[in-house]
């Protein structure tokens, strides 16, 4: 009886830090989010540090998205190309290689390396000057980290998050076609005519609407994980594994919602 009693303290108190701990970190995201939108309200933001960043993000990114990209294409075209039969038209593998390059990969898979490439750098970058104290030192400089540290990353990521997509898309489509056509002799026009029968303009919309929420979510979810590091080496390797965890698990629950609410 006395067990059972220790080991229901013991989950109940469990259950109360991990209860405490999303409390304390829902309300930091809060004030984050309140401390961004307030320094773009009061226009406080450093226009330079926007364009370094946007630089950094989006133009040094630029190669491994259309590697990706493209990888992504060619084994879109190769797997629909072999579940297709003889009493389905082989044009129709137009159609499903821009749907699903369009709808579902060019957004998830440059979001995907967003979070390696960016926020995890992002999240140890914070998270070193946190623990050496030079969040501090900023403050007692009088200058705000949300303002000239967070604010300019979670503009840039909104910025350069749907450009990528963009080239993503454009990318993952024309090698799909060049796949389909080495391997199942599928030409371009017929391609093209397949993946315009059943194109939507709404489409190229829901990607880059997308495109701007994992824009948004990367980087703020990044800096919120970097700002909350504690301790020293040790603290900042947890804080970018756990930034990690949570922004690949952002970017796949907010493509889970949206086709419920942006697609019907």
């Amino acid at each position: 009886m006395n067990a059972a009693a220790g080991v229901g303290g013991r989950l109940l108190a469990s259950w109360g830090r991990t209860a405490h701990n999303v409390a304390r970190h829902a309300g930091r995201m809060v004030s984050l989010f309140a401390g961004i939108v307030g320094a773009f309200a009061r226009g406080r933001v450093p226009l330079r540090a926007v364009v370094d960043q946007i630089w950094w993000m989006g133009v040094q990114s630029i190669p491994i998205v259309i590697v990706t990209a493209m990888l992504g294409g060619i084994v879109t075209s190769q797997q629909g190309g072999y579940q297709f039969t003889g009493a389905i038209p082989l044009y129709i593998l137009g159609s499903v290689v821009a749907s699903s390059v369009v709808l579902e990969l060019g957004p998830v898979m440059t979001a995907i390396v967003m979070v390696g490439r960016v926020g995890a750098r992002i999240t140890a970058e914070f998270g070193t000057m946190k623990v050496s104290e030079q969040i501090d030192a900023l403050r007692s400089l009088g200058r705000d980290p949300v303002v000239v540290l967070a604010a300019p990353r979670v503009a840039a990521g909104i910025l350069v998050v749907p450009v990528l997509v963009a080239i993503a898309n454009v990318v993952g489509v024309f090698t799909g076609m060049v796949a389909a056509n080495l391997t199942m002799g599928l030409g371009s026009g017929s391609f093209f005519y397949g993946a315009q029968l059943y194109w939507h303009k709404w489409d190229l919309v829901y990607s880059l609407v997308k495109a701007t929420a994992f824009g948004f979510w990367i980087p703020f979810i990044a800096v919120h994980m970097g700002f909350e590091t504690q301790g020293g080496a040790e603290g900042v390797g947890k804080a970018t594994t756990s930034a990690v965890v949570f922004m690949t698990l952002a970017v796949l629950i907010l493509d889970a919602s949206m086709p419920p609410i942006l697609l019907n």
